[in-house]
């Protein structure tokens, strides 16, 4: 792995001021490497989603230090900055937020024609990426006729489709049956294996988080522990569910589930 960790976070805490002052982060320290797959999992309220915010660049810490591929996103100027994330980032959420009124290949190359890349670029990696994601039949659906499992896989197409270096995923399978659940993680395995995309992932599923390789645990905005994963997925799993009874949380009844 390279040296050089993708992304780099030094000591940032945010606060939210309001009637009551909110420390959602506090004087958090994360690095992820190129290539890696990391899940991010703590208690409802430990800053899951305000650190996802500040690695996507539409927050900024209030003290502290994030760097992204070696650049402070800070110090980009507004222009710079909306480049920098579409360039840099790909994005997929659990509210899949395809567009309603195109169609799943005008989803897709969406990202490209912001771009203005070339009409044949624009179709080879279209055609290309629908293969791979098994969306060849349905690129003439609009997003109302798509299964769960379809819908996802356009939206993770979509992220894909300008080669980022970093894919950003939201609680990607939330909405999803346990068929495409497992269908689109071990697709996003596939990604992070086949192309070294570095896919940093919030999730509360032990189950999601078992596909990665680390999983780095929060609590009231501060590092709670991370865990490697191990040859076996049913033991990293269970590990997985060690660390979150100990973080307390929803996680009553989980013992005794296994792997599908």
């Amino acid at each position: 792995m390279d040296t050089q960790p993708i992304v780099k976070l030094n000591e940032v805490t945010r606060i939210y001021e309001g009637k009551v002052m909110h420390r959602a982060l506090n004087h958090l320290d994360l690095e992820v490497e190129q290539g890696e797959f990391v899940a991010i999992m703590g208690p409802s309220g430990s800053g899951k989603t305000t650190l996802l915010n500040l690695l996507s660049t539409i927050d900024v810490p209030t003290y502290g230090r994030i760097l992204i591929d070696g650049v402070e996103p800070e110090a980009l100027h507004h222009n710079e900055l909306a480049l920098f994330r579409r360039r840099k980032f790909g994005f997929v959420f659990q509210d899949i937020n395809l567009l309603h009124m195109l169609t799943v290949e005008e989803n897709l190359v969406l990202p490209l024609t912001l771009d203005n890349h070339p009409l044949e670029e624009m179709e080879r990696r279209v055609n290309e990426l629908a293969e791979r994601l098994d969306l060849t039949e349905i690129l003439d659906r609009r997003p109302d006729e798509l299964s769960g499992g379809q819908a996802q896989r356009t939206a993770i197409g979509r992220a894909l489709i300008h080669k980022p270096k970093i894919i950003l995923a939201d609680e990607p399978t939330g909405n999803l049956d346990s068929k495409s659940a497992k269908d689109v993680l071990e697709l996003l395995n596939q990604i992070n294996e086949t192309e070294r995309t570095t896919i940093i992932m919030v999730t509360h599923d032990p189950i999601a988080a078992s596909y990665c390789d680390r999983v780095v645990f929060i609590k009231d905005g501060a590092f709670f522990n991370e865990i490697y994963k191990d040859e076996r997925r049913q033991t990293f799993f269970q590990r997985i569910l060690n660390v979150l009874s100990l973080l307390g949380g929803h996680t009553h009844g989980l013992s005794s589930v296994r792997l599908p």
